[in-house]
């Protein structure tokens, strides 16, 4: 893997608009829903409903802060994974690359790496401005600093599910290949799979929820363990990350043996 072919891969997913629509979206459903949802809870602190919310608070700050936003946001990343990869096939565009550098898997690597690190700085940027405007909403009824325990490794851990959940999405856009139903799928296993599989009674499908990849990705973004979580944080990161490197090696190896 080479710098050219850094470049190359770079000028590519730059050059295509969804690209830059795709992040602004994930940024703007981040930050915008995350702040509406900490300035609702501010709002309607003293409201007896409310209860919930300030014990959330205390125990898991992180799943406060981070939920809705991110369960939306996340969406526009999985689509953006998607598209870096099929969009060249739905174009055409997967040929002229393959003419230009022979050997696959190098193009696949690079192709991964550039992603990785532009979805790494978005997620990096959005997290931390996520956490910090909506620590300064609620800062008037509690404190929440990066110094409490577990709040800098869920925040840490936020940036990195994110991260990966954009290489989980490029692998299955390269092994469907065509983007609408790249796209359908990693929805499907971002937000329907985990709660009709939650809704399964047993000890059993609880552990089988808890294994599914963005369950147990997810759980790092957490300040604490919660009672139902069947993996710690770092354990749920870890089947998350092997969840992705076996569908990109899969992709990698149908990559190598079908046509483009």
């Amino acid at each position: 893997m080479t710098a050219g072919l850094l470049t190359a891969e770079w000028t590519k997913i730059r050059s295509v608009r969804s690209t830059l629509w795709s992040l602004f979206a994930f940024v703007a459903l981040a930050i915008g829903f995350s702040t509406l949802i900490a300035s609702v809870v501010s709002r309607q602190w003293n409201a007896p409903g409310n209860h919930a919310n300030h014990v959330t608070l205390l125990t898991d700050p992180t799943a406060l802060i981070f939920g809705a936003g991110f369960g939306l946001g996340q969406l526009a990343l999985c689509v953006l994974g998607v598209i870096v990869i099929s969009s060249e096939y739905s174009t055409g565009a997967i040929r002229a690359s393959l003419l230009a550098v022979p050997k696959r898997l190098p193009m696949l690597a690079a192709k991964a790496a550039v992603f990785a690190a532009i979805d790494l700085v978005a997620s990096a940027v959005t997290v931390f401005a996520v956490f910090f405007i909506s620590t300064a909403i609620l800062r008037s009824h509690v404190s929440i600093t990066l110094g409490q325990p577990g709040v800098t490794r869920a925040c840490i851990g936020g940036v990195l599910y994110l991260t990966v959940l954009g290489l989980f999405s490029l692998a299955i856009g390269g092994l469907i290949r065509h983007m609408v139903g790249a796209i359908a799928t990693v929805i499907a296993l971002v937000l329907v799979v985990p709660p009709l599989i939650s809704l399964i009674p047993g000890t059993i499908a609880n552990h089988v929820h808890g294994y599914l990849p963005t369950v147990a990705g997810q759980v790092v973004a957490q300040t604490s363990q919660q009672p139902a979580d069947v993996l710690s944080p770092w354990q749920g990161f870890g089947v998350f990350c092997l969840w992705t490197v076996v569908l990109l090696a899969a992709c990698a190896y149908l990559l190598v043996r079908r046509d483009a």
